[in-house]
């Protein structure tokens, strides 16, 4: 079953005086709608934009694992555990936030950043915080995050070429640039898809298109709590 979801649909959030768009793609902060909580081990989906000198000031998270995908512009990103890392394009970042820890999110550039995040529930909650940061993961090494039961799949492709779309109890599908088609169904920048069950699925790209490619083993309830920052 896939289920698609347009840019349009995502719900608004951020403060434009402080230089701050996000768009999320399930329940968050002040929008909830039980029926959209999460989907397998994913429970948010961010785009987020930042003007220069903006950003998210220190802020806490505990058992979630948090994987931001830059599309523009730098990162600056500090953590309490002494982290602190510039985030470019082609670059995964994943701070596993476990039994609690603090961070920081900024566009200390003078570009505009955006960047795409997603959150995952881990298999187990609690443990120790942990960072890692790929710089320029390639297409052909998906990047697994064991602690949720979930791989992510990177796929740039340029007009008329194709991609198999990996099998898997939950798969979602987020087209981060460019237009591409998923067994004919056209998407757009922002647009994602749900998949359950996924079976022999194809991408098409019409025209150059990066695509993220989130592949999840794991059942999961769509019950607990909705994510607070806004």
């Amino acid at each position: 079953m896939t289920d698609v979801r347009r840019a349009a649909e995502r719900y608004p959030g951020g403060e434009a005086a402080a230089g701050i768009s996000s768009r999320h793609a399930f329940s968050f902060g002040p929008h909830y709608d039980p029926d959209n909580l999460r989907f397998g081990a994913m429970i948010a989906c961010n785009e987020e934009r930042l003007a220069p000198g903006a950003g998210f000031d220190e802020h806490p998270h505990s058992h979630t694992e948090i994987i931001t995908w830059v599309v523009e512009g730098e990162l600056t990103h500090r953590d309490s555990q002494g982290h602190e890392t510039l985030v470019r394009p082609g670059d995964v970042q994943r701070l596993s936030s476990a039994a609690g820890v603090r961070h920081v999110e900024r566009n200390d550039g003078t570009a505009p950043l955006t960047f795409v995040q997603t959150w995952l529930a881990p298999l187990n909650p609690g443990g120790t915080p942990v960072y890692e940061i790929v710089h320029g993961i390639a297409d052909s090494t998906p990047y697994a995050i064991p602690e949720a039961g979930a791989l992510l799949h990177v796929r740039r492709l340029g007009a008329g070429e194709r991609t198999a779309v990996p099998d898997g109890a939950y798969v979602y599908v987020h087209v981060v640039r460019g237009e591409v088609r998923l067994d004919g169904v056209e998407l757009g920048p922002g647009d994602a898809a749900r998949i359950t069950g996924a079976r022999d699925a194809e991408l098409v790209a019409d025209a150059g298109a990066e695509v993220l490619l989130w592949e999840m083993a794991a059942a999961f309830s769509n019950e607990g709590s909705k994510p607070e920052r806004t």
